[in-house]
C-alpha cells in the first residue's frame, strides 16, 4: 500500500484493536501445533481466581507474558502461551454466600451441600469468564483453544492421582495439629495464607495461685480469653527468680484446674514476668511445649471464634472478644489482675477473610513438605531454574530450607473433595480413586467421604502439566512440558511458584520452567499499593479506551526497572500514547514518498560507496538495537528493552535520520532516493518487528500499510531481526567509527541550535554558518555531507574552511569536531544584545560577591556541613565560568564589558 490517504491521519487504537485480535483468533496464529517440528516455547500463565477482574498488576504480568510469545514466536519457536482460571476456594464460596445472602437471606447451610454447589457452579457460568474476555483486550495472544479451569474434569483427576500417590508414599497424613483457623470462613488455613498486621493493643498481667497457698505467680498474655485453655504455666530453666518453683502446682484462677508449672528452654526470660501460660490447643509455640511435657489439651472455641463449654458456663457461647472483656473483669473481681500495659505486636489475619486468625488444635490433613523440598532447593542452587532478578532465590532458599508441613485440608464445600472415606461400622480410614464397595477391613458397605475439599494451591501446584493432560498423557504434554519461562509476583514465590517445582520434580521428574521473572509492584505515585479501599487503583479497561492498549502496555513497561516497584499513575500512559502517534506518523511521512522499496527486507547489493554517512549511521544504531532488544527481552530486561526501541525511534531516527532524509526527498536524485527509500524502509520494517511484542496491535496495521505484507498476513508470522555481521557492516560502512562521526556531527549541530537558542533566533530562520572542522578527516567527512548539514542546521549557507578569521558579532559553537561560527549582524539587534549581555553580567558579578563573601567567613566555613561549603565553591566556579562566557560575548560585539 502506498497511498498515504489510506492511513488515517490520527491514530485511532480503538478501530485497530478490534480489528487485528479478531484477525489473530480467526486465523489461529494463537493455536500450537503439537505435530511441528519448530522448537516449542511454552509459558502458562497464573491462572487468575474465577472471581476476578483486570487490575493493572494483570496487565503488568500478562503483557510481560505476551511480550515473551510474541519475540519467542518471531524467532520461529512453536509457541503455547495456556490460559486459564482458578476455582479459588475461599474467595468464589464467600461471594456466592454473600450473594445469595443479599438476595435470598439464605445460608449455604440453609441450602445443603449439594444445592449451594449448584448455585456456585451457576455462579461460575454466568461470571466467571470475565477476566478471560479482558484479558483479550489487552492483546494476550492465549491459545484459547487450550484454556483450562482448575476444576475441569482432567484437572480434578489430576488432582486425586496426586492426593493418592502422595498418601500411598507416605508423604500426606491426617493429624491433630495448631493450624491457622479463620472463624469468618470457617476453615483451616496454610502459615502462608496469614498475614500479620501491626496493631496496638494491650498485655494483661494476671496473677496464677499456687495450690499450696504460697503466693502467685504473674504471667503475661495478649489473649485473655484463651486463658481457660490454659494447662501449665512455663518458665526459663535458667531464671534465677523460679528455680525453686519448678514443679508447683497452680490453680487456674476462674476455673479451679490445677496445673504445673514446668521449665522450657523455649520461655523468654525477658518477656513480661518471665512466666508465661501455656494453652496447647490455641498457641503453635504451646503445641510443642504440650507435646514435650505431656500436657493436657483443651479446646475451647467453637469453629466461628465463639467460646465452647469447656470455656465454662459463664462465657459459653461469646464471642472471643466478647469474652476476653468479660475474663478481664472476672480476673480483676478475683484480684487476679496485676496491671495492663499497653503493647504493639503483629496479629495475624486471614488473607481472604480478613479477620484475625485463631491458632486452634484440628485434624486436618497435611503434606510432609521436607522430603519434596529437598530436590526443588537443588534445582535452584544448581542453576536447573534461574530467577529473574536474582535476590529472590535468597528468599527461596530461606523458606525452603526452614519449611513446614502444608495444611492442605479446607472446612469448605467448593473445591476438590479430599478422596478419602471412612467406614461408618468400623471407622477404617480408605484413601481410593472412588468410592469403596465395602470397608477392606470389616467388609462394611456403609463409607462417607470427607466432608473437607483441598487447599485451592493443592490444584495450582499441577498448573505446568495438568493442563497438558496429566496422567492421562497426550502428545501436548510430551511437546509442552517443561514449560520455558514463568512470569509471577513475588507474593505468591512459596504459594505457587516453590510447590510447582516440588510437584514437577516429583511426578514429572523435571523441573517445571527453565526461568522465573517476577514482576514489581504496582503503587501511586505516593507510593502506596493500589487498593480499592484508597481509591487509587484505575480500572485497566478506562485506561484502554482513554489511551489504547498498546499505549498502556508500553507506559507500564517503560516505567518499570527490574526489581523496583513501579510509581503509576494514568498520565504516565501518556508516553505510549505519544510513541504510537509518533509511529503512526513516521509512516505517513513515509507514504507521502510513494511504495515500500521492493528489496526493503536487506541491503544486500549496497556498498559504503552508495550510503551517505547519516545511512551509515542509521544502520550501525539500528544494528546496535537489534542485539540490545534481543539479549534484552532473552534476559528479561523488559523496561531497557522499551528504552532502547523509544530512543531508537524518537532520538535516533525521527530527530536525525529522517530530518537528513527529507533534502534527498526533495530533490531530484532518483537513484540516490531510491537508496535512502530503501534504507529508510530496512529500519522502519525491522523496527517494527522489533516494537511488535510490546505494541502488537499499531505494529501489525503499520507493517500492513506499508505494505511489508499482504492483506491474508501479519507481522506475527514475520522473522525476527537479525543483527547484520562485522563483515556485513563493514561493506556498507556501517562502523563504530561511522558511528562515532556522525555522533560528533550532530553534537556540532546541538552546540549551534544553543547558540539559535541563546539569542532568541527562530528555529525556522535560515543562518549562514561557518564551520572550521577540528582535523583534515573531518573536514573531508563534513563536505561529504554539506546538503544534510544545510538541512539539519537550517541554513541559508554553510561554508566548510579549514580556517577562518572572525570580523564582526559572531556566535560561536564548539564541539568535538570543530568549531561554527554564526554571524550575527543583521540577525540579531546588537544594542539590544549588549544590553542583555551587560545585565547578565552586572547579575553574576554581584552573585559571585555575594558568595565570595560567604566563604571569606571563618565561621561560616568551619561551621557549616561540608557539603554546603562545597557546593558554594562549586557555584563559583559556575559564575565564573558564565561570566566569561558573556564577556567573550561582549568582545565579539564589539562592546566593553562592566
Amino acid at each position: 500500500m502506498s497511498d498515504e490517504q489510506a492511513l488515517a491521519k490520527a491514530y485511532d487504537p480503538a478501530e485497530v484493536e478490534k480489528k487485528w485480535y479478531s484477525l489473530w483468533e480467526e486465523r489461529g496464529y494463537f493455536h500450537a501445533d503439537p505435530a511441528s517440528p519448530k522448537q516449542p516455547y511454552t509459558i502458562v500463565i497464573p491462572p487468575p481466581n474465577v472471581t476476578g477482574i483486570l487490575t493493572l498488576g494483570h496487565v503488568l504480568n500478562n503483557t510481560l507474558q505476551d511480550i515473551l510469545i510474541r519475540f519467542e514466536k518471531l524467532r520461529g519457536r512453536e509457541v503455547c502461551w495456556i490460559p486459564g482460571t482458578d476455582h479459588a476456594g475461599i474467595a468464589t464460596q464467600t461471594r456466592v454466600e454473600a450473594m445469595l445472602k443479599k438476595e435470598q437471606n439464605l445460608t449455604r447451610y440453609d441450602l445443603g451441600r449439594e444445592k449451594f454447589l449448584e448455585h456456585v457452579w451457576a455462579w461460575k457460568e454466568k461470571y466467571g469468564g470475565t477476566i478471560i474476555q479482558q484479558l483479550r483486550s489487552i492483546g494476550c495472544a492465549c491459545d484459547w483453544q487450550r484454556e483450562r479451569f482448575t476444576m475441569d474434569e482432567g484437572l480434578s483427576e489430576a488432582v486425586q492421582e496426586v492426593f493418592i500417590r502422595l498418601y500411598e508414599k507416605g508423604l500426606i497424613y491426617k493429624g491433630n495439629r495448631i493450624i491457622n483457623w479463620c472463624p469468618k470462613s470457617r476453615t483451616a488455613l496454610s502459615d502462608e495464607e496469614v498475614i500479620y498486621k501491626e496493631e496496638r493493643g494491650h498485655l494483661w498481667h494476671f496473677r496464677y495461685p499456687y495450690a499450696d497457698g504460697s503466693g502467685y505467680v504473674v504471667v503475661a498474655t495478649t489473649r485473655p480469653e484463651t486463658m481457660m485453655g490454659d494447662t501449665a504455666v512455663a518458665v526459663n530453666p535458667k531464671d534465677p527468680r523460679y528455680s525453686d518453683k519448678i514443679g508447683k502446682t497452680l490453680l487456674l484462677p476462674i476455673v479451679g484446674r490445677e496445673m504445673p508449672v514446668i521449665a522450657d528452654d523455649f520461655v523468654d526470660p525477658t518477656f513480661g514476668t518471665g512466666a508465661v501460660k501455656v494453652t496447647p490447643a490455641h498457641d503453635p509455640n504451646d503445641y510443642e511445649m504440650g507435646q514435650r511435657h505431656n500436657l493436657a489439651f483443651v479446646n475451647i472455641m467453637n469453629d466461628d471464634g465463639s467460646m465452647n463449654d469447656l470455656a465454662g458456663a459463664e462465657f459459653s457461647g461469646m464471642d472471643r472478644y466478647a469474652c476476653r472483656k468479660a475474663v478481664v473483669a472476672h480476673m480483676e473481681e478475683l484480684g487476679c489482675l496485676e496491671r495492663i500495659d499497653d503493647y504493639t505486636h503483629q496479629v495475624g489475619y486471614s488473607e481472604r477473610g480478613d479477620v484475625p486468625v485463631e491458632p486452634r488444635l484440628s485434624e486436618q490433613w497435611f503434606v510432609r513438605m521436607q522430603p519434596l523440598a529437598e530436590p526443588a532447593l537443588a534445582a535452584v542452587n544448581d542453576g536447573r531454574i534461574r530467577f529473574h532478578p536474582d535476590r529472590w532465590v535468597k528468599t527461596y532458599r530461606h523458606w525452603m530450607e526452614n519449611i513446614k508441613d502444608w495444611c492442605i485440608s479446607r472446612q469448605l464445600w467448593w473445591g476438590h473433595r479430599i478422596p478419602a472415606y471412612t467406614c461408618d461400622k468400623c471407622g477404617k480410614l480408605v484413601v481410593a480413586r472412588a468410592l469403596p464397595d465395602a470397608c477392606p477391613d470389616c467388609g462394611g458397605k456403609a463409607l462417607t467421604q470427607d466432608p473437607d475439599v483441598l487447599d485451592t494451591w493443592f490444584s495450582s501446584w499441577l498448573w505446568p502439566f495438568s493442563t497438558l493432560d496429566w496422567p492421562r498423557g497426550s502428545k501436548e504434554l510430551e511437546r509442552f512440558f517443561p514449560t520455558q519461562s514463568l512470569v509471577t509476583g513475588p507474593d505468591i514465590i512459596f504459594f505457587w511458584v516453590a510447590r510447582m517445582i516440588m510437584a514437577s520434580l516429583e511426578f514429572m521428574g523435571d523441573t517445571p520452567f527453565a526461568d522465573v521473572y517476577f514482576t514489581s509492584i504496582i503503587r501511586d505515585e505516593k507510593g502506596r499499593k493500589l487498593s480499592k479501599s484508597l481509591n487509587n487503583s484505575p480500572d485497566p479497561l478506562e485506561v484502554i479506551a482513554q489511551y489504547g492498549a498498546d499505549a498502556l502496555r508500553f507506559s507500564i513497561i517503560y516505567i518499570a526497572p527490574v526489581g523496583q516497584d513501579i510509581r503509576y499513575s494514568n498520565d504516565k500512559c501518556e508516553i505510549g500514547r505519544n510513541f504510537a502517534n509518533k509511529i503512526w506518523n513516521v509512516v505517513r511521512f513515509r507514504l507521502r514518498q510513494g511504495p515500500c522499496s521492493a528489496n526493503w527486507q536487506n541491503l544486500k547489493g549496497l556498498c559504503a560507496a552508495d550510503l551517505r554517512p547519516d545511512d551509515q549511521w542509521i544502520i550501525a544504531r539500528l544494528n546496535n538495537a537489534v542485539q540490545s532488544i534481543t539479549d534484552g527481552l532473552a534476559g528479561f530486561r523488559f523496561n531497557d528493552v522499551c528504552k532502547t526501541l523509544y530512543e531508537f525511534i524518537w532520538s535516533e531516527f525521527c530527530d536525525w535520520y529522517l530530518e537528513s532524509c527529507k533534502p534527498v526527498f526533495n530533490g531530484q536524485d532518483a537513484a540516490r532516493q531510491a537508496t535512502v527509500l530503501r534504507v529508510f524502509d530496512y529500519c522502519l520494517g525491522t523496527f517494527l518487528r522489533l516494537l511488535h511484542p510490546v505494541m502488537p496491535f499499531v505494529t501489525d496495521e503499520l507493517y500492513h500499510q506499508m505494505g511489508f505484507i499482504g492483506d491474508d498476513s501479519s507481522i506475527m508470522l514475520a522473522e525476527w531481526p537479525e543483527p547484520l555481521s562485522p563483515a556485513e557492516l563493514a561493506e556498507l560502512g556501517a562502523d563504530e567509527d561511522a558511528m562515532r562521526r556522525s555522533d560528533a556531527k550532530f553534537e556540532l549541530i546541538r552546540a549551534v541550535r544553543a547558540v539559535r537558542a541563546n539569542y532568541l533566533i527562530p528555529s525556522t530562520r535560515p543562518l549562514d554558518v561557518i564551520i572550521v572542522p577540528a582535523s583534515a578527516e573531518d573536514l573531508a567527512y563534513l563536505r561529504r555531507d554539506e546538503e544534510t548539514l544545510q538541512s539539519l542546521l537550517v541554513a541559508s549557507s554553510v561554508q566548510i574552511l579549514s580556517e577562518y578569521q572572525v570580523d564582526g558579532p559572531c556566535g560561536v559553537a564548539v564541539s568535538g569536531m570543530g568549531t561554527a561560527y554564526i554571524p550575527l549582524a543583521g540577525v540579531v539587534d546588537l544594542a539590544a544584545e549588549c544590553e542583555r549581555l551587560r545585565k547578565q553580567e552586572a547579575e553574576l558579578v554581584t552573585y559571585l560577591a555575594s558568595v565570595r563573601k560567604k566563604l571569606d567567613n571563618a565561621n561560616f566555613v568551619a561551621r557549616a556541613p561540608q557539603e554546603v561549603v562545597d557546593k558554594e565553591r562549586a557555584r563559583i566556579v559556575e559564575f565564573e565560568e558564565k561570566l566569561s562566557r558573556v564577556r567573550q560575548q561582549l568582545v565579539s560585539f564589539g562592546a566593553q564589558s562592566n
